[in-house]
């Protein structure tokens, strides 16, 4: 989906996105990413939703934001607690989404000028592709 022009181009902003990727500012990306207002996009290193550790939201308390928005995928997923202690001990709210919601959340509360950090999962974790079509293919079986 492609998202409109508006007065925040000198920020981060999600231009377009899909089932795939995201735009920031017009330039695609189709790996887990940390996104901040103020400060060029960089890779975060989540292979898939299945593989988070604390450290992942460690990294991102070090930005010091006011609120997370986590992109869990295709899906929306929730986080076990215990992953985003880092965050909640500092008063840093994190809300879990799928990455379409994710990413129009952030630029509104972008353009609110709140302090959002937006974080991303793309899958690219083989494992995690084949394990999610296992499933599947098991429930279909038992459904049949």
């Amino acid at each position: 989906m492609k998202l409109h022009h508006t007065a925040t181009q000198q920020y981060q902003t999600v231009t377009a996105y899909d089932d795939h990727g995201v735009e920031i500012n017009a330039q695609r990306f189709t790996f887990s990413l940390l996104v901040l207002p103020e400060t060029a996009p960089v890779a975060w290193p989540v292979p898939g939703f299945e593989r988070l550790h604390a450290e992942h939201f460690a990294h991102i308390a070090s930005t010091n934001p006011d609120v997370v928005i986590l992109g869990t995928g295709l899906k929306q997923r929730f986080v076990h607690p215990k992953l985003t202690t880092v965050l909640t001990d500092r008063r840093i709210g994190v809300e879990c989404m799928d990455n379409q919601a994710a990413c129009r959340t952030y630029n509104i509360l972008m353009a609110e000028g709140r302090k959002v950090a937006l974080a991303l999962i793309f899958n690219t974790d083989v494992n995690s592709d084949v394990d999610a079509s296992n499933t599947q293919s098991e429930e279909n079986s038992k459904d049949a």
